[in-house]
Protein backbone atom coordinates (compact mmCIF):
# COMPACT_ATOMS: atom_id res chain seq x y z
CA UNK A 1 0.00 0.00 0.00
CA UNK A 2 1.25 3.40 -1.05
CA UNK A 3 2.29 6.37 1.81
CA UNK A 4 0.14 9.72 2.04
CA UNK A 5 3.30 11.25 0.54
CA UNK A 6 3.37 8.88 -2.45
CA UNK A 7 -0.36 9.18 -2.93
CA UNK A 8 -0.16 12.61 -2.64
CA UNK A 9 2.40 13.06 -5.31
CA UNK A 10 0.42 11.13 -7.39
CA UNK A 11 -2.78 13.59 -6.71
CA UNK A 12 -0.88 16.46 -7.81
CA UNK A 13 0.95 14.80 -11.27
CA UNK A 14 -2.25 12.87 -12.66
CA UNK A 15 -3.94 16.52 -11.89
CA UNK A 16 -1.10 17.98 -14.21
CA UNK A 17 -0.71 15.17 -16.68
CA UNK A 18 -4.11 14.50 -17.41
CA UNK A 19 -4.66 18.25 -17.91
CA UNK A 20 -1.97 18.40 -20.50
CA UNK A 21 -3.22 15.02 -22.30
CA UNK A 22 -6.85 16.48 -22.65
CA UNK A 23 -8.74 17.04 -26.09
CA UNK A 24 -7.48 20.34 -27.48
CA UNK A 25 -9.98 23.07 -27.07
CA UNK A 26 -11.80 21.22 -24.33
CA UNK A 27 -12.41 23.10 -20.75
CA UNK A 28 -9.74 21.91 -18.46
CA UNK A 29 -11.24 20.45 -14.94
CA UNK A 30 -10.29 22.97 -12.60
CA UNK A 31 -6.91 21.79 -10.15
CA UNK A 32 -7.46 19.03 -7.96
CA UNK A 33 -5.63 20.67 -4.80
CA UNK A 34 -3.27 23.84 -4.45
CA UNK A 35 -0.40 22.19 -5.05
CA UNK A 36 -1.92 21.01 -8.58
CA UNK A 37 -3.06 24.48 -9.11
CA UNK A 38 0.73 26.02 -8.71
CA UNK A 39 2.08 23.41 -10.59
CA UNK A 40 -0.15 24.19 -13.72
CA UNK A 41 0.86 27.84 -12.65
CA UNK A 42 4.82 27.24 -13.24
CA UNK A 43 4.84 24.78 -16.30
CA UNK A 44 2.39 27.38 -18.31
CA UNK A 45 4.96 29.95 -16.95
CA UNK A 46 8.36 27.77 -17.93
CA UNK A 47 6.17 26.77 -21.40
CA UNK A 48 5.70 30.13 -22.68
CA UNK A 49 9.03 31.51 -21.81
CA UNK A 50 10.96 28.32 -23.35
CA UNK A 51 8.07 27.21 -26.29
CA UNK A 52 11.10 27.15 -28.84
CA UNK A 53 12.42 24.09 -26.41
CA UNK A 54 9.11 22.39 -25.81
CA UNK A 55 7.66 22.69 -29.55
CA UNK A 56 10.14 20.26 -30.19
CA UNK A 57 8.88 17.91 -27.72
CA UNK A 58 4.55 18.18 -28.73
CA UNK A 59 4.08 14.83 -30.95
CA UNK A 60 7.20 13.14 -29.72
CA UNK A 61 7.08 9.99 -31.92
CA UNK A 62 9.54 7.86 -29.25
CA UNK A 63 8.88 6.15 -26.06
CA UNK A 64 7.64 9.19 -23.64
CA UNK A 65 8.74 7.42 -20.26
CA UNK A 66 12.16 6.31 -21.80
CA UNK A 67 12.84 9.85 -22.63
CA UNK A 68 11.89 10.94 -19.03
CA UNK A 69 13.52 8.28 -17.25
CA UNK A 70 16.44 9.50 -19.20
CA UNK A 71 16.25 13.02 -18.00
CA UNK A 72 15.46 12.43 -14.55
CA UNK A 73 18.50 9.62 -14.34
CA UNK A 74 20.49 12.78 -15.60
CA UNK A 75 18.83 15.18 -12.41
CA UNK A 76 19.88 12.41 -10.43
CA UNK A 77 23.01 11.89 -10.83
CA UNK A 78 24.20 15.81 -11.77
CA UNK A 79 26.07 17.39 -9.49
CA UNK A 80 23.39 19.31 -7.08
CA UNK A 81 20.60 16.90 -7.46
CA UNK A 82 17.15 17.88 -7.18
CA UNK A 83 15.64 21.19 -7.36
CA UNK A 84 11.98 22.18 -7.56
CA UNK A 85 12.86 24.17 -10.70
CA UNK A 86 14.38 20.79 -12.27
CA UNK A 87 11.53 19.17 -10.67
CA UNK A 88 9.10 21.38 -12.42
CA UNK A 89 10.81 20.96 -16.01
CA UNK A 90 10.86 17.13 -15.59
CA UNK A 91 7.03 17.11 -14.82
CA UNK A 92 6.69 19.88 -17.70
CA UNK A 93 8.48 17.89 -20.10
CA UNK A 94 6.44 14.77 -19.51
CA UNK A 95 3.07 16.82 -19.92
CA UNK A 96 4.17 18.42 -22.79
CA UNK A 97 4.89 14.79 -24.62
CA UNK A 98 1.04 13.85 -23.60
CA UNK A 99 -0.01 17.03 -25.46
CA UNK A 100 -2.02 16.39 -28.74
CA UNK A 101 -0.28 16.56 -31.35
CA UNK A 102 -0.45 19.87 -33.62
CA UNK A 103 -2.80 19.93 -36.24
CA UNK A 104 -1.51 18.66 -39.66
CA UNK A 105 1.20 16.37 -37.48
CA UNK A 106 2.40 13.13 -39.25
CA UNK A 107 1.31 10.66 -36.27
CA UNK A 108 -1.83 9.33 -36.11
CA UNK A 109 -3.97 11.16 -33.97
CA UNK A 110 -5.63 7.39 -33.12
CA UNK A 111 -2.16 5.83 -31.87
CA UNK A 112 -1.42 9.06 -30.06
CA UNK A 113 -4.81 8.26 -28.16
CA UNK A 114 -4.49 4.83 -27.89
CA UNK A 115 -0.28 5.16 -25.72
CA UNK A 116 -1.73 8.64 -23.90
CA UNK A 117 -3.89 7.03 -21.22
CA UNK A 118 -0.99 4.29 -20.53
CA UNK A 119 1.66 7.11 -20.97
CA UNK A 120 -0.23 8.92 -18.44
CA UNK A 121 -0.54 6.52 -15.88
CA UNK A 122 2.73 4.98 -16.36
CA UNK A 123 4.30 8.43 -15.96
CA UNK A 124 2.97 9.07 -12.91
CA UNK A 125 3.75 5.92 -11.53
CA UNK A 126 7.51 6.84 -12.45
CA UNK A 127 7.75 10.19 -11.39
CA UNK A 128 5.96 9.14 -8.20
CA UNK A 129 8.73 6.71 -7.62
CA UNK A 130 11.33 9.00 -8.71
CA UNK A 131 10.40 11.80 -6.07
CA UNK A 132 9.21 9.77 -2.87
CA UNK A 133 11.39 6.75 -3.32
CA UNK A 134 14.89 7.93 -4.97
CA UNK A 135 14.45 11.88 -3.76
CA UNK A 136 12.15 11.20 -0.86
CA UNK A 137 14.81 12.95 1.88
CA UNK A 138 15.14 15.86 -0.33
CA UNK A 139 11.56 16.47 -1.00
CA UNK A 140 10.74 15.74 3.11
CA UNK A 141 13.76 18.36 3.45
CA UNK A 142 11.92 21.14 1.31
CA UNK A 143 8.44 20.41 3.07
CA UNK A 144 6.94 18.14 0.28
CA UNK A 145 4.26 20.03 -1.37
CA UNK A 146 3.55 22.53 0.96
CA UNK A 147 7.61 23.57 0.40
CA UNK A 148 6.92 23.50 -3.35
CA UNK A 149 3.94 25.66 -2.80
CA UNK A 150 6.01 28.06 -0.64
CA UNK A 151 8.56 28.52 -3.00
CA UNK A 152 6.40 29.56 -6.20
CA UNK A 153 4.28 31.61 -4.10
CA UNK A 154 6.31 34.08 -2.02
CA UNK A 155 5.96 36.69 -4.67
CA UNK A 156 2.13 36.39 -4.86
CA UNK A 157 1.76 36.64 -1.11
CA UNK A 158 4.47 40.00 -0.47
CA UNK A 159 2.16 41.04 -3.87
CA UNK A 160 -0.70 41.11 -1.76
CA UNK A 161 0.58 42.18 1.65
CA UNK A 162 1.76 45.41 -0.44
CA UNK A 163 -1.58 45.72 -1.81
CA UNK A 164 -3.45 45.80 1.32
CA UNK A 165 -0.61 48.32 2.83
CA UNK A 166 -1.14 50.48 0.01
CA UNK A 167 -4.85 50.14 0.69
CA UNK A 168 -4.87 50.84 4.25
CA UNK A 169 -2.00 53.99 3.74
CA UNK A 170 -4.60 55.60 1.48
CA UNK A 171 -7.23 55.30 3.86
CA UNK A 172 -5.36 56.55 6.34
CA UNK A 173 -4.03 59.86 4.54
CA UNK A 174 -7.97 60.24 3.22
CA UNK A 175 -9.13 60.05 6.92
CA UNK A 176 -5.87 62.33 7.78
CA UNK A 177 -6.80 64.88 5.26
CA UNK A 178 -10.68 64.32 5.99
CA UNK A 179 -9.95 65.63 9.76
CA UNK A 180 -6.88 68.12 8.91
CA UNK A 181 -9.89 69.72 6.47
CA UNK A 182 -12.66 69.74 9.19
CA UNK A 183 -10.31 70.90 12.18
CA UNK A 184 -8.82 74.05 10.04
Amino acid sequence: MADALWLRTACVLTDYLEYCARETGSAPRPPSTPEAAVLRSVATHIQQRYQHVWSHYRGYRGNRIELVTQVAHEISHGIRGPTWGRVVALVTLAGTLLERPPPGHTLALKQWEADVDRDCQSLVALLCDWLTGQHRAWLEAQGDWDGFCQFFTPALISWRRLLVQVILSYFTATILTYLWTKLS
